[in-house]
């Protein structure tokens, strides 16, 4: 159960109407890495909990709070696209504000699609999919991907930021910044009360019986000259306690040459028979 309360987290206010920079505005709330993928992703992370407690009330405090966010973007958007700017356009189309938005600069389906409002799209007007959401059902692999989710999210806001000079759009921005801050570490505070709790992904504990040991532990490096062994990521031990291994100037691990098997005739894939069967069409 959800209740709404009318009033936003935070002011989403700005000074004038920009219906350009509404256009660029609409990727951090439909994009990939938007509004709309953090919310769906913790929801359902939330929703597919299976261990009622600290841990399914934090995903869900979090996923309930970024229902806001889109709430406050959606906000942000439609006053952005109210009344156009028409300053450069009016004498061309006597003074009619949302043709003069769409000729200055806004995405024509806010305009024809939502009645100039916003719409759950990214900048270039791609509609958000669910395709853009992680939810597992293992909270340690989901953790992490939350806060790669945070991080591409604090860096597209704050390059948003970057191109407007409007006070009101900037200070609603900044919030959101710092609640991605916060929640970027939330992800990682959250990873590491998993680990103390004792909770791993569950592949790392049975690794002896699904990994191969001679690969849980070796750097392969590809590039002639490659300096990447100067880093942790290469040298001393893995966080499993192992030494690591770097492979300079790697070689096949195998004389497999991923030959494919011949086709089937009636799929008439290009083939000139060498592997044992005849050539589509033969008899």
């Amino acid at each position: 159960m959800y209740r709404h309360i009318r009033e936003l987290q935070f002011t989403s206010k700005p000074e004038k109407p920009d219906a350009l920079y509404a256009m660029k505005f609409q990727e951090i709330l439909g994009g990939q890495y938007g509004e709309m993928t953090v919310m769906m992703q913790y929801l359902w992370q939330g929703f597919s909990c299976r261990m009622p407690g600290k841990y399914k009330d934090m995903i869900m405090d979090i996923g309930s709070e970024e229902i806001g966010h889109v709430e406050m973007l959606t906000t942000m958007l439609a006053r952005l696209l109210e009344g156009a700017p028409a300053e450069v356009t009016a004498d061309a189309v006597s003074g009619n504000p949302v043709l003069a938005a769409v000729i200055g600069g806004m995405n024509p389906q806010q305009a024809i699609v939502a009645g100039g409002g916003p719409m759950p799209t990214n900048s270039q007007g791609v509609p958000w999919n669910a395709g853009y959401i992680v939810a597992s059902g293992n909270l340690l692999t989901d953790f992490r991907s939350n806060l790669a989710a945070e991080g591409q999210s604090r860096l597209q806001t704050s390059r948003l930021m970057g191109m407007t000079d409007d006070p009101g759009v900037r200070e609603m921005l900044a919030f959101n910044l710092a609640r991605d801050t916060f929640h970027q570490q939330q992800w990682e505070l959250g990873i590491q009360q998993l680990i103390e709790d004792g909770f791993t992904d569950g592949i790392e504990d049975s690794h002896a019986e699904l990994e191969n040991e001679e690969q849980n532990c070796t750097f392969w490096s590809l590039n002639p000259g490659s300096t990447a062994d100067e880093g942790l990521w290469a040298t001393g031990t893995t966080k499993s306690g192992k030494q690591i291994e770097f492979l300079r100037d790697a070689a096949p691990a195998t004389d497999d040459e991923g030959i494919l098997p011949p086709p089937d005739p009636k799929l008439f894939a290009t083939y000139d028979g060498s592997l044992g069967k005849g050539k589509p069409g033969d008899a």
